[in-house]
């Protein structure tokens, strides 16, 4: 539900969030009372020193104090544990006991430092074991006072301020935003917003430098990340009550519905060819795309042997006979390279560690076991390819030959044009060429290395019509959908499992705000029940909660408009709602190779073509993000390459124990 309304603003928890840190704070607090009543009663309210009238009227006091607060925490968590997400009616009084809960750490304050004021000056002469007690509820209160104030900054939203209302306003949403006034309301709202996340994002950057390019970048971002959180008025704990909903949801259709169609053959390759072929050139591919990410990645997946191998080349300095720019003054990165990919120094034409915002490390070595000059795209692995990811936006990127709208990912389109100019312009693949003229140009990446590959291979795509390109868990909304038909002859993706990243666009997302909207609307239990049963559902399994869906009692084509409940949470309509799937929305790259994962004793992977319309809605699982790790790929196609009998197992053997992507 919106936001709960006190001290006159607006606060990012909701009315139904107190129970979980009121129950936690009253078990202190009983803990606590009793521990106070049993030290009273052993001394009989009699102490014998020089400070025991105080010390009596400071353990009254404060049995006293806390039975107050006691009995407001009770009333508090049982009154935010009544009604429903949609439905705060019986949590009106909830404002009310906070204020009475507020003005109570005002005594408590005050028992506070009378306490620290006997323990210093009165408590000579008194029982140890007594002075300790008091010394303990003096710590526990400042320590209490302590979480509350860092409590409320974690809940303060700077949004919050009460604002004047637009005129113009019904119930069933803003009807004149034409007017001048609704039209400066939404503009002046939006500023705030845009300013705010900006300010955010250079607070978590604060160690990257402030010039034009990142204030650019920074900008970009807020304004997109404040735009879509603009038109709803949610609450994080909403969110997480509904994903777990969602989650439950779709692990139920995934039970009822039928077992998917396969694309037999690859529509990038000839018909015929191959199948496990095409496995092996992917699971060839995807050692150098994890390659790339240099020794963070090599020795996480070799912790007991990488440490060891890496030790006696860091320091070296064989690097500087070769072309290796920026950001690898040690050489454990290229090790780790070497170590990762079995090739030789020789076989190297060029190796980048350079990494600012839209400037990512690649390398351009020659793959004599398949013949070809093969091009690797780091992934994201520093705080700049993170302002690369999220740089969003969409750019024009024309094609010679390619009819539609051609745009393409902001950020990734940048990167793929700085790696471009670096391999046409500074020579780097006539080089390669000049020594191995008979290869054949194939590009890969993992993640945002993927999308940038992906991208890259697109604009090279004319110069060398025979590339191809190897694309490991790809973003969503990478490309257009003219982009993506005309990439699906030499781009193959791979995905795995319920990897989110795939997933991720701003037209998903879009639609994932939409179905938690309508889960929160339509459940009918309390929030807390909610992440309860939803957090043993993720940590435990078993079988989905019977929640209402969004589906019960409702024709299909009645979601294609705001439910009642849903609109109420909705401060502005996005144009989602409209169009979610539009013909020029960005698209995935269409050749997509699924690699699917069976719950056995140990994990076992399939195989099977698909397409982009497997990956039009974002799904919610445990593994959404640790199936987008390179290794958990490299593994996977490893294990299919070599688990051939069950790797092409058909898609009727997929049934509710499989996790298909």
């Amino acid at each position: 539900m919106p936001g709960m309304v006190v001290f006159g603003r607006r606060w990012g928890i909701a009315s139904d969030d107190l129970v979980f840190p009121g129950a936690f704070e009253l078990f202190v607090r009983i803990i606590w009372w009793i521990g106070t009543l049993i030290l009273y009663t052993l001394h009989k309210g009699s102490f014998d020193c020089s400070g025991g009238g105080v010390l009596h009227s400071y353990l009254v006091g404060l049995l006293v104090l806390l039975a107050l607060i006691i009995l407001s925490l009770c009333a508090i968590v049982y009154v935010s544990a009544q009604g429903t997400i949609m439905n705060p009616g019986p949590r009106r009084s909830i404002p009310a006991l906070v204020y009475l809960r507020a003005l109570l750490y005002i005594p408590e304050l005050v028992w506070a430092c009378l306490g620290a004021m006997w323990v210093s000056d009165d408590s000579q002469g008194c029982d140890p074991a007594t002075v300790g007690a008091v010394i303990a509820a003096v710590v526990a209160s400042w320590v209490i006072l302590l979480f509350t104030v860092l409590g409320v900054l974690f809940v303060f939203d700077p949004l919050g301020d009460p604002r004047p209302q637009p005129p113009a306003i019904e119930q069933l949403g803003v009807r004149d935003l034409q007017s001048s006034e609704g039209s400066q309301f939404l503009f002046t709202a939006r500023s705030l917003a845009t300013k705010v996340w900006e300010s955010r994002l250079r607070l978590l950057c604060c160690c990257l430098p402030q010039d034009e390019s990142h204030r650019a970048a920074f900008s970009s971002i807020a304004q997109l990340v404040s735009g879509f959180f603009s038109d709803t008025d949610l609450v994080p704990s909403d969110i997480a009550a509904g994903l777990a909903l969602l989650h439950q949801e779709q692990d139920k259709m995934e039970q009822c519905r039928d077992p998917d169609d396969v694309v037999i053959h690859s529509p990038s390759s000839p018909i015929g060819e191959d199948f496990e072929m095409e496995l092996e050139k992917a699971a060839h591919c995807m050692q150098f795309a994890a390659a790339a990410y240099g020794w963070p990645l090599y020795i996480y997946s070799n912790l007991f042997t990488a440490p060891c191998k890496l030790s006696g080349d860091c320091c070296r300095s064989q690097t500087a006979e070769y072309d290796i720019v920026g950001g690898d003054h040690l050489g454990c990165h290229f090790s780790s390279i070497l170590h990762s990919t079995g090739l030789q120094y020789r076989d190297f034409i060029h190796v980048s560690f350079h990494n600012q915002i839209y400037e990512i490390p690649f390398f351009v070595a020659l793959d004599h076991k398949r013949e070809a000059v093969l091009v690797a795209v780091r992934g994201t692995l520093s705080l700049k390819d993170v302002l690369t990811d999220l740089s969003a936006e969409c750019e024009n990127l024309p094609v010679e030959g390619v009819s539609g709208a051609c745009y393409a990912h902001k950020g990734m389109s940048q990167a793929a044009g700085y790696i471009y100019k670096k391999l046409v312009n500074d020579g780097i693949l006539n080089q390669a060429f000049s020594i191995a003229p008979e290869y054949k140009l194939v590009i890969t990446g993992h993640s945002l290395g993927a999308g940038t590959s992906s991208l890259l291979a697109v604009l090279l795509r004319n110069s060398f019509p025979t590339l191809q390109c190897y694309s490991f868990s790809p973003p969503g909304g990478l490309m257009s959908k003219a982009l993506a038909d005309y990439s699906k002859d030499f781009v193959v993706s791979v995905v795995l499992g319920k990897d989110l990243v795939p997933r991720l666009s701003i037209p998903n997302m879009e639609d994932l705000k939409k179905r938690i909207l309508k889960m929160v609307s339509n459940c009918n239990k309390p929030k807390y029940r909610i992440l309860l049963q939803g957090c043993w559902y993720e940590l435990f399994g078993g079988d989905p909660d019977d929640f209402p869906t969004e589906m019960d009692n409702r024709r299909e084509e009645e979601l294609s408009q705001p439910l009642l409940g849903e609109e109420s949470l909705i401060i502005r309509h996005s144009s989602s709602y409209q169009s979610l799937a539009s013909e020029d929305s960005p698209a995935h790259t269409p050749t997509i190779l699924s690699c699917c994962m069976s719950c056995f004793s140990q994990a076992r992977y399939r195989a099977e073509w698909s397409s982009e319309m497997a990956f039009r809605s974002i799904l919610i699982n445990p593994r959404m993000l640790t199936d987008h790790m390179p290794d958990a790929v490299l593994h996977a196609l490893r294990s299919l390459t070599s688990d051939r009998s069950f790797s092409l197992c058909p898609s009727s053997t997929t049934n509710s124990h499989q996790n298909v992507i």
